[in-house]
């Protein structure tokens, strides 16, 4: 069954809020993108290495491209902040209070945020929102804080707070570097008039530019797939739970499952009760089907979590080298089958982060550009801060860790102002981090005030 069929086998109610939502969820991609890729942009057209046109247009293309070839691991990274269990276990109506809250959360900050110039996270906004409904759920249901996967919070803020210090420092340093191996001092003063960078420069910011939309795509993009997946989630959790896309898959795991549990037991070792209770549900739901299209709708999610959990506790084994090896494999086909983005969301995700990159971008573009420092930004200092945010965020991007586009950037450019000794501008700086401060607890409140206004009018 495809997307359309699922959505058309919803009653009028359901399927007009799951319209709605995956709208929001595309406009919160869509804002995403003149929100933050605002600041790859930034340095290109301040130091007239382009025109302010075809600098948006090209950034916009790097993001698309971002999107598509940037994978998935940060999407689940943030499909896993919320153990999607609190969208099946709750009543109907609470799971789509829950996701229309945290989208909307995300869309009131981002744009209020974006009108004031001030370039703050997308990252932390949609984190914030997601803590804000999972924690305000668990207090409604009397389950306390637990509605929260606090282990995975904890990974994802510190590369929230890792990174802004790490742009700093490591943009100041390449601009210090630059400054003893290259003794150009035109590379360190403000453009004049109508000069330009030199070519080799010019070459480097407009790769750099490239490479932080590209960056942005690939993380930030992964992270509106996980918005998308949790509406998806929300609203047509038997259609989505397995991966029924992909033929012959549900055979495959099923053997993936016992020569697991084979590999375990010659190490030495043994399966946990758990771990065998899982294993027994994914050999007898699967016997003799070769696609996971094949499992009735009412065991699919059943079958998922027997997946998950099975997977989660024999990759936990303390196994030896040659036996982990010899897991990896099968632990990728259990992963293919829980872990998958449709075609069409990536697509759409892509375009929306693309089209989103081409409008709106002014107002944060000038912040960043003119109101950080106290001098105009030098063709170094745009170089330096864009090589260090373009390779610390391809490398969260493939760890699967969720960073700010932002605070990378705009703080490598502080840095870099700093090195320079150009000066910063200190209500610039206060009004900048302090949006920072309040971007976490302001999304969890206002989250989940929507949560729990939505449940009070949903009776």
């Amino acid at each position: 069954m495809n997307f359309w069929d699922a959505a058309l086998s919803l009653s009028a109610g359901p399927l007009l809020f799951l319209a709605i939502a995956l709208l929001v969820a595309f406009a919160f991609e869509c804002i995403n993108g003149f929100h933050d890729t605002a600041n790859a942009v930034t340095t290109v057209i301040y130091t007239r290495t382009l025109p302010a046109f075809p600098a948006v247009v090209y950034s916009g293309f790097m993001n698309f491209l971002g999107v598509l070839l940037g994978g998935t691991a940060v999407a689940f990274g943030i499909v896993n902040l919320l153990p999607v269990d609190l969208l099946i276990e709750g009543t109907s109506n609470a799971a789509l209070v829950m996701v229309l809250a945290l989208l909307v959360a995300g869309v009131i900050w981002n744009l209020g945020t974006w009108y004031k110039g001030l370039p703050v996270s997308s990252s932390h906004t949609l984190i914030g929102s997601i803590l804000g409904v999972g924690i305000a759920n668990s207090l409604l249901t009397g389950k306390g804080l637990a509605g929260v996967n606090w282990s995975k919070a904890g990974e994802v803020g510190l590369a929230l707070l890792f990174s802004p210090v790490f742009g700093f420092v490591v943009a100041g340093l390449l601009l210090l570097t630059l400054k003893l191996l290259i003794r150009e001092p035109r590379l360190y003063k403000p453009p004049e008039g109508d000069d330009r960078p030199p070519t080799w420069i010019r070459g480097v910011l407009i790769a750099t530019c490239g490479g932080v939309s590209f960056a942005h795509g690939s993380n930030d993009g992964q992270k509106g797939m996980g918005l998308v997946l949790l509406v998806l989630i929300g609203f047509l959790p038997f259609h989505y739970a397995l991966n029924i896309y992909q033929p012959g898959l549900a055979e495959q795991v099923r053997e993936a499952a016992i020569a697991s549990e084979t590999i375990v037991t010659q190490d030495g070792q043994q399966l946990s009760g758990p771990a065998k209770q899982d294993l027994e549900t994914i050999r007898r739901v699967l016997q003799d089907r070769s696609s996971f299209a094949e499992v009735p709708e009412a065991e699919r999610w059943e079958v998922r979590q027997a997946i998950y959990r099975f997977r989660k506790d024999t990759a936990s084994l303390q196994l030896s080298p040659e036996a982990k090896e010899a897991m990896r494999p099968h632990l990728k086909a259990l992963g293919l089958s829980i872990e998958f983005v449709p075609l069409w969301v990536v697509i759409g995700t892509a375009l929306a982060l693309g089209i989103g990159t081409t409008i709106g971008y002014k107002r944060i573009v000038i912040t960043v550009a003119e109101k950080i420092g106290k001098q105009h930004l030098t063709y170094a200092q745009g170089a330096a801060a864009e090589t260090v945010a373009a390779g610390t965020i391809m490398v969260t991007a493939v760890t699967g860790l969720p960073v700010s586009t932002t605070h990378v950037l705009s703080s490598g450019v502080a840095g870099t102002m700093v090195a320079n000794k150009s000066g910063v501008q200190p209500t610039t700086i206060r009004k900048i981090a302090l949006a920072w401060v309040l971007t976490l607890p302001a999304c969890i409140l206002l989250a989940g005030g929507l949560f729990c206004l939505g449940r009070w009018i949903a009776g």
